[in-house]
């Protein structure tokens, strides 16, 4: 099979190509696990954190790839949960222990022994992948397999930020940064709290532009204020500067849920700077979220088909997988980045 695969850590302001298209064995499923043939797999920001050494993979070579949409070809020894033929999806969670407290409470994206697909096992940027055949979640059929892709982590962690940060109808939201899992985190709210008001922090010129086409109230530069303080705030940016200015945009009592795996070093400092009667005083939270629960996905895959909430997207070869993580690490954003890989 084809497979494009990282052998290193990788610094993208100085290398182009961290990834190698290579030819490999098409992989066996073990027992309790399923082989797909993968049709389509979301680009994530979360790669780029795993190539530059934020969220390393523990041994290399590796094959990224976390939003993967595939049609089950093979069950292994004892699988059974999944028809040949099924089409499925498979997110974050690769593997947990099934055992802990978390895992027995539907908090596995909490377990100590949490395994990440395209992090800790191989992922979708290949034509074949093997998963245990828990964590591949069947697609409604309404949803394409290149919108299907985003929806998988993108949608589904966007999913549970909005639930973290306990928004009710007509309180305002504002969302820090605005790419994959941001946007579509602004659908869900402009169908779910019609009432809202939904506030964009961008950077990008671009991204503002196309946020105010799909519904935003008011889009700034992330240190603009907005016209009025906000109940709620998702940060799904990087960097740490966003934190501090999320802070003074809060109401009181106001919570700022963080949508990111991990945070770059470079401005980390500033989050020391938190000034405590500017920042935190009158009940103010930050909150993070851990990955999601694959009932997060269910239930977000779900929602998404009965609305419907489909993501935009820009379309890629597998072979052109460098070249989309490159423009999303230059912010060259609208949407969701999928590459796709075979046709059913």
């Amino acid at each position: 099979m084809k497979a494009m695969v990282l052998r290193k850590l990788h610094d993208l302001e100085m290398s182009k190509n961290p990834l190698e298209l290579l030819i490999l064995p098409k992989p066996k499923p073990n027992p309790g696990e399923v082989l797909l043939k993968i049709l389509t797999c979301g680009v994530c920001h979360t790669e780029l954190d795993e190539i530059e050494g934020r969220t390393p993979p523990p041994t290399f070579p590796i094959i990224p790839g976390h939003q993967i949409v595939g049609i089950v070809e093979e069950n292994g020894e004892g699988a059974s949960l999944h028809k040949i033929g099924a089409r499925v999806g498979v997110g974050w969670i690769f593997s947990t222990c099934g055992k802990c407290e978390f895992c027995r409470n539907g908090l596995e994206n909490l377990c100590p022994d949490f395994q990440a697909t395209g992090r800790d096992a191989n992922g979708g940027y290949a034509e074949y992948t093997t998963i245990p055949e828990g964590s591949a979640i069947p697609i409604p059929d309404t949803i394409t397999d290149a919108e299907a892709a985003p929806l998988l982590c993108a949608g589904s962690i966007g999913f549970r930020s909005l639930q973290l940060t306990g928004l009710k109808n007509g309180q305002s939201l504002g969302l820090m940064g605005f790419g994959a899992s941001a946007h579509l985190v602004l659908k869900m709210v402009r169908h779910q709290y019609p009432a809202s008001k939904v506030y964009v922090f961008a950077r990008s010129p671009k991204e503002r532009e196309f946020a105010l086409e799909i519904g935003a109230t008011w889009c700034g530069n992330i240190h603009e204020a907005p016209p009025e303080q906000l109940n709620s705030i998702i940060d799904t940016t990087p960097a740490w500067k966003p934190i501090k200015e999320s802070m003074l945009f809060l109401k009181p009592g106001g919570r700022l849920v963080i949508n990111a795996i991990r945070k770059e070093n470079r401005d980390k400092h500033l989050f020391s700077r938190l000034d405590y009667e500017s920042h935190l005083w009158l009940e103010k939270e930050i909150k993070s979220v851990a990955n999601v629960t694959k009932q997060d996905i269910r239930d977000f895959l779900n929602l998404a088909a009965s609305i419907p909430i489909l993501p935009e997207y820009q379309e890629y070869n597998l072979e052109e997988a460098n070249l989309a993580l490159l423009e999303l690490k230059n912010r060259k954003i609208k949407g969701a980045k999928v590459l796709r890989i075979s046709t059913p």
